[in-house]
């Protein structure tokens, strides 16, 4: 029996691989942009991990410290710890910035906690937790920071002392821990030119510098320039505690807005990533069309090529059925050797990405099964045409 996969490797083995190649390269995106997906999930997933939380007390009418601007007084948790079933809370400030180590710049998420309550670093795979009040942190290695080095973060540097594996914000930046008040500091204390300047502002305002009353102006600069703040309340439930009954008593008695871990699940993932998974939905669509026309007229070409053999099957009795399953053949040959290229280029690649790319073997038989779908239905088009051969076409006839 003639194999028109066979033939055509051995007789053009260039062009065959060639166009495995540029399939396999296509399948490879495919999976590296599903892979992207899955990692954008598992990055969101592994905040809400990280901060080992039940409930996230936040702003009344917003959606929490990671999806939208949050502020609370950092004496609200004062009044949730009292509620029936609290266990545990603790103050967090979170701030997406810039800082400055060595020569370049490095953007992090910036998490300030209170030691020894939810919100602190988890899974510190080397060095020690922050025990300074002031002016050191835990950097994840995604950083690229050693223990020891100096980081620059506005007015002070702050030094290394420990490093977590796996704790990012649902963008994919590395989290840099550092205590609460410096965090606060960070995030809401304006720099020296400006206090400066307000100090002056406030001196030349009468209202807060009456001469007959000494201690207004420094009990107003007191308040304008303290800062309280933060952008979440953590919490803890007791072990069997029903955490909706909980957020819900918080909204009810506190009016803060209260979520729980499958309420925090839905908005990160289902809200905040919903664009851009419909984004590389169709980017997946147009992937797999592109896929299905490249195999179709790789096959057709190189069945319309191989006419003649396909005229003398026919007249020396060779039945459609043995013609459809060549042409299969060589469809799926394709497939295949694309397929293989395409896996192993997207798992080599996949680590150099900046965004965090998770490849899993679900997606990979999937996306297997789909290209045998793919190269079956791009072949009808060569078999109708080779179905239409005369098998005078073989001894010049038509």
């Amino acid at each position: 029996m003639i194999n028109l996969a066979y033939r055509d490797i051995a007789n053009g083995f260039g062009r065959y691989m060639l166009t495995s190649l540029g399939l396999g390269l296509l399948i490879g995106v495919t999976l590296t942009m599903a892979g992207v997906y899955r990692g954008m999930v598992d990055d969101a997933r592994a905040l809400i991990n990280g901060s080992a939380t039940d409930i996230w007390v936040v702003q009344r009418h917003t959606l929490g410290p990671y999806a939208e601007s949050s502020t609370l007084h950092d004496d609200a948790w004062r009044g949730i710890v009292g509620l029936p079933g609290v266990a545990e809370t603790g103050n967090v400030a979170y701030l997406t910035m810039q800082v400055k180590h060595r020569d370049k710049d490095v953007r992090v998420m910036i998490a300030g906690f209170e030691s020894g309550k939810p919100g602190e670093p988890m899974r510190l795979v080397a060095g020690r937790p922050v025990t300074r009040s002031h002016y050191e942190a835990v950097a994840d290695i995604k950083t690229g920071f050693q223990i020891g080095d100096r980081v620059r973060i506005r007015r002070h540097e702050y030094t290394v002392v420990g490093l977590t594996s796996r704790m990012v914000s649902s963008g994919g930046d590395p989290m840099l821990f550092i205590t609460l008040k410096d965090a606060q500091e960070v995030q809401f204390l304006k720099d020296n030119d400006a206090i400066v300047g307000d100090r002056e502002r406030l001196a030349a305002n009468p209202q807060f510098n009456r001469p007959g009353v000494p201690g207004l102006l420094s009990a107003v600069e007191a308040d304008r320039f303290s800062n309280h703040n933060v952008n979440a309340v953590l919490v803890r439930v007791a072990p069997g505690t029903d955490t909706r009954l909980v957020a819900d008593n918080i909204l009810r008695w506190k009016h803060l807005q209260a979520y729980t871990r499958a309420d925090m699940d839905q908005i990160l993932v289902a809200k905040l990533i919903a664009t851009s998974a419909k984004q590389i939905g169709l980017f997946l669509v147009i992937l797999t069309v592109v896929s299905t026309a490249i195999v179709a007229l790789t096959v057709y070409t190189m069945t319309m090529g191989k006419i003649k053999e396909i005229a003398v099957l026919k007249l020396i009795g060779a039945k459609n059925r043995v013609i459809v399953a060549m042409i299969l053949q060589q469809a799926l040959g394709l497939g295949v050797i694309g397929f293989v290229i395409g896996k192993t280029v997207a798992t080599f690649w996949a680590p150099i990405f900046p965004k965090y790319v998770l490849l899993e073997m679900s997606d990979a038989g999937r996306a297997f099964a789909i290209t045998i779908v793919i190269c079956t239905l791009a072949s009808i088009l060569a078999i109708r045409a080779a179905l239409k051969v005369s098998p005078a076409t073989a001894i010049g006839g038509g």
